[in-house]
């Protein structure tokens, strides 16, 4: 059977935008803006305060890490609150060498963590991204910071081969994080899926034969469930119903195929399950909004 989680994580084609340290000493805070992009940090020494808008702050640690798939608005400071200072976390990007230091300048730092953020190639990486938890804190994580170190040692680097060695980390490095959160803390979304038994098996056979006609009954036959239970159980597991998963996951395979420049497309069309162009391109515009010519065409422009 494929791994649904592996799958999505490899067409989400992650690449890592920007990673470098940053140390904190004294009272201080920072609050960065919402940028949307999956960030990430490992605490290699000391704690420090992080809040989320709108959710109880946590304490962070030496060995946890923390993954945020799409970064929404946060502050982050000294476990003694401090005013805290706004910081675009664009703007970081151009300093990537070197250790940002907040508060007390001099002196032994409090906390030390090394953090970054990534950016998700796939033209629709928002519907996969809002399957996954707001936020996955992790505690004595120590293949994920070990990982994390990989991964800033490799961007300071300029070897040949460094591009694809960081899209493999960046891959290793989520769904490691992903599979780390406990079934019952994890949100409606792709993780509590995969974590029921018959919804999993479910997820697991369409990834493994996208191309099958499948309905809801057959779905439900293999989990072994009535239809309406598989229906129901799906949706509050999953977030979307059975089919709509489908459509959303063949279209996304599509698309993937369709920036390639290499497949005609019959034979798109029959990869996702449509057994002609003219079924899959009237199916891809209701989807997406644009023919699939057109958007092959975009991509490659």
């Amino acid at each position: 059977m494929r791994d649904p989680l592996s799958d999505v994580i490899a067409l989400l084609k992650p690449r890592t935008v920007f990673s470098k340290g940053i140390s904190g000493a004294g009272r201080w805070a920072v609050r960065y803006a919402s940028f949307g992009q999956p960030g990430f940090c490992a605490i290699t020494k000391g704690r420090c305060r992080f809040a989320v808008d709108g959710e109880e702050p946590v304490i962070l640690e030496e060995g946890d890490f923390l993954l945020l798939p799409a970064t929404p608005a946060f502050t982050m400071g000294s476990i003694e609150p401090a005013p805290a200072v706004s910081i675009d976390p664009k703007t970081m990007v151009s300093t990537p060498d070197g250790e940002k230091r907040h508060g007390r300048p001099d002196g032994e730092p409090d906390m030390r963590q090394f953090g970054g953020y990534f950016s998700f190639d796939a033209p629709d990486a928002s519907l996969f991204v809002s399957l996954l938890p707001r936020m996955i804190h992790v505690r004595g994580a120590t293949r994920l910071t070990q990982l994390v170190h990989l991964l800033g040692d490799e961007a300071r680097r300029a070897d040949v081969g460094r591009d694809l060695i960081l899209e493999r980390y960046a891959e290793i490095l989520l769904i490691e994080a992903l599979r780390s959160v406990p079934a019952e803390q994890a949100p409606p979304g792709l993780l509590r899926g995969l974590a029921d038994p018959r919804i999993a098996l479910a997820l697991q056979s369409m990834h493994a034969e996208i191309d099958r006609s499948w309905t809801v009954e057959a779905l439900a036959r293999l989990a072994a469930m009535s239809r309406s239970a598989f229906f129901e159980r799906f949706r509050d597991t999953v977030g979307l119903r059975p089919m709509e998963y489908l459509m959303t996951w063949r279209m996304a395979l599509a698309k993937d195929l369709l920036q390639r420049q290499d497949l005609s497309l019959d034979a798109v069309a029959e990869k996702i399950g449509y057994g002609s162009a003219s079924t899959f391109s009237t199916a891809f515009s209701r989807h997406v909004g644009v023919p699939p010519g057109r958007f092959a065409r975009t991509a490659a422009a």
